[in-house]
């Protein structure tokens, strides 16, 4: 397995959306488990194709910090097809060092995807793990948390995100 370098802010990928995987193969299930590591390592609960720059519907989750379970999961063309409630969630971001903004999101969420095999599954989430799932496919679509604050915290968050952003652009 490999690190993957996470891209940050300002990273013409991050704002793209990923395209669906056509077949799972051994390509994918390798991006998978480097993906896994990379996540772990960073200290993250999930992350997106886009922000290790492969254009992907794939993401991945630790539901150790989630939920106490020692596994971690790839979902490969996730989608919502069901959500109710609302909450609010506190969210951090790996392509986002250093900034954390309360969102809305849904409270519960069911989600369809494909697993390791390419078999159909579909995973009903609560609370953390459903803002985590809800966060990761917007990433997919190019949607950042950036995008679901007002234009008034925006503004007050410029600065650190030019300077994210300037940092993405060095590392190149």
């Amino acid at each position: 397995m490999a690190l993957l370098p996470i891209r940050l802010y300002g990273d013409p990928v991050l704002r793209t959306r990923a395209r669906p995987v056509e077949e799972v193969d051994d390509g994918l299930l390798a991006l998978a488990d480097n993906m896994i590591e990379t996540m772990q390592t960073a200290e993250g609960v999930g992350l997106a194709a886009n922000q290790v720059g492969e254009l992907q519907r794939i993401l991945v989750v630790d539901f150790e910090p989630i939920t106490g379970e020692e596994r971690a999961e790839a979902f490969i063309n996730p989608e919502i097809v069901e959500s109710e409630g609302t909450m609010q969630s506190e969210e951090g971001c790996l392509s986002i060092p250093d900034v954390r903004e309360e969102l809305e999101r849904s409270e519960r969420v069911s989600v369809a995807y494909l697993d390791r095999e390419g078999q159909a599954r579909r995973i009903e989430a609560a609370g953390l793990l459903s803002a985590v799932l809800q966060h990761e496919i917007d990433h997919l679509n190019g949607i950042l948390i950036t995008d679901r604050i007002s234009p008034t915290r925006r503004a007050m968050l410029r600065g650190a995100l030019k300077r994210i952003a300037r940092e993405a652009a060095q590392k190149g």
